[in-house]
């Protein structure tokens, strides 16, 4: 990454794809931001930034720079591939990390299980400048994009239609909505809107408070 092109990261604020930190805080609070952009489009971390845009520094790059590996490795299961480099604006020196988008979604805040636990699993997306916890039916969405299995032959069901039908005279649907409307379970509910977005039949939406909505690609 260019001197420039760092400045253009600061001057545009934080966003889906950048973050601002002035200084390392925790290795989990880290490792929820590192996380959220490997699962979502990848993303850049500046650390020495504060959130308005000030370049303060931090006080180590060296210290900085191995805690972040430590997170990134240890914290983060599977672990992340990111990319760290070092830039002096201002006469202060800056840690960025750069974080691509990840191809074994989903990663999780290490929770040393031996098997990946969807009740349990702190699994986090971007959304707009934040990072925030991802769904159930997200999840099973990552992992489902990560091991190739859009649905190519699905059965339309009543269920399945009444979404269909529902969509045509509403903006939206969520799991509870569906759930309710239809008396079935939250469960049954995940699942029906779940295949539909595998299937390429529908989207799924996130806002900035972690909770999901569905839409009609049409």
């Amino acid at each position: 990454m260019k001197r420039r092109e760092v400045l253009g990261l600061i001057e545009g604020g934080e966003n889906l794809w950048c973050e601002f930190k002035r200084k390392f805080s925790s290795s989990e609070k880290i490792a929820r931001e590192m996380i959220a952009f490997a699962n979502t489009n990848g993303g850049t971390i500046l650390f020495g930034v504060d959130d308005n845009k000030e370049i303060v520094g931090v006080e180590s790059e060296k210290s900085e720079a191995e805690l972040i590996n430590d997170t990134g490795l240890n914290h983060c299961e599977p672990p992340l591939v990111f990319n760290i480099e070092y830039f002096n604006l201002e006469g202060k020196e800056i840690v960025v990390v750069k974080i691509p988008e990840s191809n074994v979604k989903p990663h999780r805040i290490q929770d040393y299980s031996n098997e990946f636990d969807i009740t349990k699993a702190k699994v986090c997306i971007r959304v707009n400048d934040k990072s925030v916890l991802a769904s159930k039916e997200m999840v099973r969405i990552l992992r489902a994009q990560t091991n190739n299995l859009n649905l190519k032959k699905y059965a339309i069901g009543p269920n399945e239609k009444f979404v269909f039908n529902y969509l045509t005279e509403h903006e939206r649907i969520s799991v509870k909505e569906l759930s309710t409307l239809i008396n079935i379970s939250v469960r049954r509910a995940s699942r029906t809107l779940v295949k539909l977005v595998r299937a390429n039949l529908l989207f799924i939406h996130t806002k900035d408070n972690g909770e999901e909505y569905f839409t009609s690609i049409t």
